[in-house]
């Protein structure tokens, strides 16, 4: 048995460390919204206090925060792709549970492959057939079991969050404008256009930014959901992309859903069916299939 190079003994734990944290959204979430947090606040206070961390984590990096005209522009686009995401994200777990609505979102490498297809980056025939079968697994998640269809408006809100983060994933791979900025200071940027994006969402709708966060343990959940399911999972991505590469660290990305069924399950209550089950396997399956056999 040949020894793990050091690349590969750091890049795999980091890499299902991404896909574990980023799991733990509804963890956090679900809370906040059942307390009565509307999902423009939550987002808000999620993205802000990430900023702050941030900001100050490249302080004291002494990192330079400078960008041009034209790497903010594509910054801000970036922002605004990543925080529809979050908050299609969100709204789903409105409708369905928070496990599949996760696994819904894992199909973005489907949707990256299909945009990269058309820029002759990937083969086509294991694209197509991930499409199939995704929609296949989509087709009978909805069906539920019987007497309690899946509601489709969840689905949608899933598939839109995963089209969001195809689009974030693509830019940032084939923009030339941002290739010079690392990893923390566009994750920094991004969430930034965010905070700002949420809390114009929250002014034009009238939403009350502190309703639903009375007490110590919605603070406690904004955190958690800053820190892990964002920081961590973010710097843990970069850190298992430059060490193991970005296919093997996109096929860790199924422990995101993973996760996301275990605290449904187990925290939540949430139940799952023969349908949703065989769906989640037939999605999971798929995509991995797809990103381990295309060359990026």
């Amino acid at each position: 048995m040949a020894k793990l190079s050091k690349n590969a003994i750091i890049g795999y734990p980091a890499g299902i460390i991404t896909g574990i944290t980023y799991g733990l959204n509804p963890l956090f979430a679900k809370p906040l919204m059942e307390a009565g947090a509307s999902t423009e606040a939550i987002l808000f206070f999620r993205y802000g206090i990430a900023v702050i961390l941030l900001g100050a984590y490249l302080v004291l990096k002494k990192e330079s925060f400078r960008i041009n005209l034209r790497q903010a522009g594509v910054l801000l686009g970036l922002g605004l792709l990543f925080s529809s995401s979050s908050a299609f994200l969100f709204e789903a777990y409105k409708y369905i549970a928070s496990g599949l609505a996760t696994t819904l979102v894992f199909l973005f490498p489907v949707m990256v492959a299909i945009i990269m297809v058309f820029l002759k980056v990937v083969p086509s025939w294991p694209v197509w057939l991930s499409i199939a079968a995704t929609f296949a697994g989509v087709m009978i998640m909805t069906g539920g079991s019987g007497s309690e269809p899946v509601n489709p408006t969840g689905v949608w809100f899933s598939i839109a969050a995963a089209f969001f983060y195809a689009l974030f994933i693509v830019i940032i791979n084939r923009s030339k404008a941002i290739a010079s900025i690392p990893n923390s200071l566009l994750t920094f940027y991004a969430l930034l256009a965010g905070t700002v994006f949420f809390l114009t969402r929250c002014a034009l709708k009238g939403e009350e930014l502190m309703a639903g966060l009375d007490g110590f343990m919605p603070w406690v959940n904004l955190i958690g959901l800053a820190v892990l399911p964002t920081i961590v999972s973010t710097a843990g991505l970069a850190v298992a992309t430059r060490n193991i590469g970005a296919t093997k660290a996109s096929v860790l990305g199924v422990f995101e859903p993973i996760t996301a069924i275990l605290v449904g399950t187990v925290v939540f209550g949430e139940v799952l069916t023969p349908n949703i089950i065989a769906g989640i396997l037939i999605s999971v399956v798929a995509v991995t299939f797809m990103i381990i056999l295309t060359k990026r």
